[in-house]
């Protein structure tokens, strides 16, 4: 167990100096025969969460999720929810609590998952909800990164079009990276003793 304070804060200067990180392994992109996708990312205790949604530039006018990001350690899952159907099989992943599921905002994609289909969410484990035990006091991926691991996540395509026909290998690269590295902060923070503790 590593005893070193986190700082509270980052700027967004500072940020930018940081070396950037990128999911560099196999990605996966999922939009029917699902079966093979659920049964490896079942086998994980834990793994990376996210999702992604087009952005919309018009007041009022929003978008159904369009993506789910699963990552284990070495490959990640790209669900393309808006060109598929939400099957049982990802449910039964959703709701097993003995699968860790590491993200940021959890609340938020939820949210958007249960638009689509009703389900009883277990086992998320919200990075914003745990950084305060160890003194952080940023919310964001990119900041929480930056502080805990040292390296800077890109958003440069955060707004773009994730339901496209074809997503880009950048739209790719990006999607993977953000679930992928939640549970690389989780694991650092799990390693490192909380002020508090002695």
């Amino acid at each position: 167990m590593e005893k070193r304070p986190f700082q509270q804060h980052i700027s967004n200067e500072d940020t930018a100096k940081l070396p950037a990180v990128l999911f560099e392994g196999p990605i996966v992109i999922v939009e029917r025969d699902i079966a093979e996708a659920c049964k490896r990312l079942a086998r994980e205790p834990l793994i990376g969460f996210d999702t992604e949604t087009r952005p919309s530039f018009r007041p009022g006018v929003t978008f159904r999720v369009s993506l789910l990001q699963l990552s284990t350690p070495r490959r990640c899952y790209l669900f393309r929810l808006n060109r598929m159907r939400f099957e049982k099989q990802l449910v039964k992943l959703l709701e097993n609590k003995a699968i860790l599921k590491i993200g940021a905002d959890v609340a938020g994609d939820i949210r958007s998952l249960l638009a689509l289909r009703r389900f009883r969410p277990g086992g998320f484990v919200d990075l914003q909800q745990l950084a305060p035990d160890w003194g952080i006091e940023e919310k964001s991926l990119r900041k929480l990164s930056a502080i805990v691991l040292g390296k800077r996540v890109s958003k440069a395509q955060r707004l773009s079009n994730w339901e496209a026909a074809q997503l880009t290998e950048k739209q790719m690269r990006y999607a993977a990276t953000d679930a992928w590295i939640c549970p690389e902060i989780y694991r650092t923070l799990q390693h490192t003793l909380k002020p508090n503790d002695k």
